[in-house]
């Protein structure tokens, strides 16, 4: 667990794929109104469980689990089996997967729910690329939260930070990137690479005062604690790194 400020708390779970461990994480954000949400899920240890027990009042406190990547489903289950009594709003994907579970009939990638936190939470949803691809191993797009009182972004694979091993940083310790999966993301129509664009530069326009990110797979960036360019910045680079990919859509889309 994280502490990154005024509420904001990141956990950080185990995912094994072939005997790899690929990382997963969950945010518990405190809101103003005084209850939790909890963004994402992950198989809690004894430790985590505790402490999110202690936390949220046994789950009393906890007001709903806002499941937010599509292809994010291993721990749906045992985290509302944990807590029953939070809300339980994901995707049409996290709906279809578990389609016994009791969810409420608003999406994480719908504006009315976005409304319901916006005094806490600022949510911004890819444009130009598909949320939930045909193709089960393209998870591109997920549904990203910003946390303005603790200046943190929560982003599930749409992009991607690293920090490099020593033997490779003579030239950065770091790197942020979009998930490598976007040429087939994105959406097989005229103005999709435009809009993805669009995006991003608004996306860069929500991070401008941001300067920690939550990246599910790796590691927390902390700007101030770890140096190197603000969060915005390193978006608009990421975005510069996909230039190629964008054009050639362009070219054989419009």
């Amino acid at each position: 667990m994280r502490d990154l400020g005024h509420g904001f708390y990141n956990l950080r779970g185990s995912f094994r794929l072939l005997g790899i461990d690929l990382k997963t994480q969950a945010s518990l954000v405190r809101l103003s109104g005084g209850g939790f949400v909890l963004l994402d899920a992950i198989d809690l240890d004894e430790d985590q469980a505790r402490w999110l027990d202690a936390m949220t009042d046994g789950g009393e406190a906890l007001e709903a689990v806002l499941h937010l990547h599509p292809f994010h489903t291993v721990s749906v289950r045992s985290m509302h089996e944990r807590y029953p009594n939070a809300k339980l709003h994901g995707t049409a994907r996290h709906r279809s997967k578990r389609d016994d579970l009791p969810w409420e009939d608003l999406h994480t990638d719908e504006p009315e729910l976005h409304a319901r936190y916006a005094d806490d939470l600022t949510f911004t949803v890819p444009r130009g690329v598909e949320l939930v691809p045909a193709n089960p191993n393209v998870h591109f797009s997920s549904v990203l939260v910003a946390h303005p009182a603790s200046k943190t972004l929560h982003v599930d694979d749409t992009l991607i930070y690293a920090k490099l091993p020593k033997p490779l940083r003579w030239a950065k310790k770091d790197t942020l990137r979009f998930h490598p999966t976007l040429a087939k993301a994105l959406e097989r129509r005229a103005g999709a690479a435009g809009d993805f664009r669009a995006w991003v530069h608004e996306l860069v326009d929500l991070t401008a005062d941001l300067d920690q990110l939550c990246a599910a797979h790796t590691h927390v960036l902390r700007v101030e604690r770890d140096g190197g360019p603000p969060i915005a910045d390193r978006i608009e680079r990421a975005l510069g790194k996909v230039d190629r990919t964008l054009a050639k859509h362009e070219r054989a889309y419009g």
